[in-house]
């Protein structure tokens, strides 16, 4: 079954004339397609391009070119329809401490003109985790549960695309873990998510797919596990009873690194060398192996790796 495209974008530029630098190309040229239901990971080093980009979506900043298209709508032609497609989830936290959730959310759906009868007030605390702080002010509620308020307002107008931008920073681990158990419940229940973010291990954790942008260029647009798939090294930590370096004429391209007197971490690329080669280097050394673990790379290699150019 062919999912339709939540959103795509051709060749979306955008050009800020800037009197000091001259003109700073924010986004160069972007093609992108999120398809319905999908957890789309948007990631890149500051000042890549990424809020430049929810920007042009939310209609705050006007693109130089190109083309723009959500859930069917053209941003040109039906701006409405396009804003009434997406919910926003800014980084900054910014309610009023005098309104309980339940007000906020009411007014919010007053702001979209949701007839009365119509409102999901409720379902949506409990979305969000808010139903028994549904009548708190806003004042009193914890910083984890202001990000879920700030959720639950971008979604009153019952958007299909939901947009967060670093829906974490700032977050502790804890609340990190129950935002990430909200948004995937979100997604089974099957709104399609785009996030912003610039911690890998949350990629890693949230998304089927990742496009990777620097300087305003996509440099790769793939799923996560191709991504991870196309690490190249793989390394190897030894622990060992005493530490003999390995003849060099015997590493073959292989590369050791000798931490402390018991331990030593071997790196490898994945294509050329199998574990078991590796091993018998070791012992070949003389060396009595007592542990052997492995690490298998994360994004943040396949990042650095993308990005350094």
């Amino acid at each position: 079954m062919n999912k339709k495209n939540a959103l795509k974008v051709e060749k979306l530029t955008k050009i800020y004339s800037k009197k000091s630098s001259g003109e700073v190309l924010a986004l160069n040229n972007l093609n992108l397609e999120v398809k319905e239901g999908e957890i789309f990971g948007l990631l890149g080093p500051n000042g890549a391009g990424k809020t430049t980009f929810l920007n042009i979506l939310a209609g705050t900043v006007i693109k130089n070119s190109g083309n723009v298209n959500v859930w069917g709508f053209d941003l040109d032609q039906n701006p409405r329809q396009v804003r009434s497609s997406i919910g926003i989830v800014p980084q900054e936290v910014v309610l009023d401490p005098f309104f309980s959730p339940r007000k906020l959310l009411e007014l919010q759906a007053g702001l979209y003109g949701i007839p009365k009868k119509e409102r999901i007030t409720d379902t949506i605390l409990k979305m969000v985790s808010l139903e028994e702080q549904a009548n708190s002010y806003a004042r009193s509620l914890s910083g984890g549960m202001k990000r879920r308020l700030l959720i639950a307002k971008a979604m009153v107008h019952r958007p299909p695309i939901l947009v967060l931008d670093e829906p974490t920073a700032g977050v502790d681990v804890q609340l990190r873990q129950n935002l990430w158990t909200n948004v995937k419940q979100l997604n089974k229940q099957g709104v399609t998510i785009i996030l912003t973010t610039h911690l890998m291990y949350e990629a890693e954790e949230m998304c089927n797919k990742i496009a990777i942008i620097n300087k305003g260029n996509l440099i790769k647009l793939d799923t996560t596990k191709n991504l991870l798939d196309s690490i190249k090294t793989k390394k190897i930590i030894f622990r060992v009873e005493k530490v003999i370096k390995v003849d060099p004429e015997q590493m073959n391209g292989i590369k050791f690194f000798y931490n402390t007197n018991n331990e030593i971490t071997v790196s490898y690329e994945r294509k050329k060398h199998k574990i078991d080669e590796i091993i018998s280097k070791v012992k070949n050394a003389g060396m009595e192996i007592y542990d052997i673990s492995t690490d298998e790379g994360n994004l943040e290699d396949v990042f650095i790796d993308l990005t350094k150019n």
